[in-house]
C-alpha cells in the first residue's frame, strides 16, 4: 500500500542525501513504517520529517536513521544495544542487521506498545528491555554497537564501559545544540570521538 511513498523515500531522502550502504537501504526498504507511526500519521510515515509517537516521544527522520545505521557499520554477527525503544521502529530495522538486539525504553506506555509491536510484527532477535537507558543493560554487556535514539548532555558513562572493543556508539548529545556523536573503543580501550552533524532529538530521560 505504502510501496510509491517507500521507493520516493529511498530514492530521494536516502540515496539522493549520500545513504551508500546497502544492507541499511535493504533495511529500510523492507520495514515497513507505516506500522510504527500512530494511525493518523500512517498518510505521512514516509515523510522528511520526525513523527510524534506520543509521551513527548518521536519516531525519527527516516534520514538521520539509515545516517545513524549506517555510521555504526553494523555486521550480522553484532550485539547492539538501543537506548529508547520508541514505537519500535529502528529496534525493526537494526533487527535485519545484526545478529541480537536489547532495547531499552523507560516510558512504560512506550515499552508495553514497542514490546507488543515488534512481537506482532514476527521480530525474533530483538529483546526489549523496561529500564534506564543511563543505566545501560549490563546483564548482556559487552555490545559491539550502542546506538541512543534521545540525547543526553553527555555519554553516559556506563554505556561507554558495555561498548566491547573495537565498538562503536552514536547519540546525539547536548541540550539546546545538539551535536551527533560518533565514539569508537580501540584494541586497547582508548576511546575517541567524532563529531558528525548538528542534529536536534528529544531529550534522553533517566530515574
Amino acid at each position: 500500500m505504502f510501496e510509491a511513498e517507500k521507493s520516493k523515500m529511498i530514492k530521494d531522502q536516502l540515496i539522493g542525501r549520500g545513504i551508500k550502504d546497502a544492507r541499511v537501504l535493504k533495511a529500510m526498504s523492507s520495514t515497513p513504517r507505516e506500522e510504527f507511526v500512530r494511525e493518523m500519521d500512517k498518510p505521512i510515515s514516509y515523510a522528511d520529517t520526525p513523527l510524534s509517537i506520543g509521551c513527548g516521544q518521536t519516531i525519527s527522520q527516516p534520514y538521520i536513521v539509515a545516517y545513524m545505521l549506517e555510521m555504526l557499520d553494523i555486521r550480522d554477527e553484532h550485539r547492539v544495544l538501543e537506548i529508547g525503544t520508541g514505537s519500535g521502529y529502528e529496534a525493526a530495522l537494526l533487527s535485519r542487521l545484526a545478529k541480537e538486539i536489547v532495547t531499552i525504553e523507560i516510558v512504560e506506555d512506550l515499552y508495553e506498545e514497542g514490546k507488543r509491536r515488534l512481537e506482532n510484527l514476527g521480530y525474533k532477535n530483538i529483546e526489549v528491555v523496561r529500564g534506564d537507558g543511563y543505566r545501560g543493560y549490563e546483564k548482556k554487556a559487552p555490545y559491539d554497537r550502542i546506538i541512543l535514539s534521545a540525547a543526553p548532555t553527555d555519554i553516559p558513562e556506563n554505556l561507554v564501559d558495555q561498548l566491547a572493543i573495537n565498538g562503536r556508539l552514536i547519540a546525539p548529545v547536548g541540550g539546546l545544540f545538539q551535536e551527533l556523536i560518533l565514539l569508537e573503543k580501540d584494541e586497547s580501550g582508548k576511546i575517541t570521538k567524532k563529531r558528525l552533524l548538528p542534529v536536534k532529538f528529544v531529550p534522553m530521560v533517566g530515574e
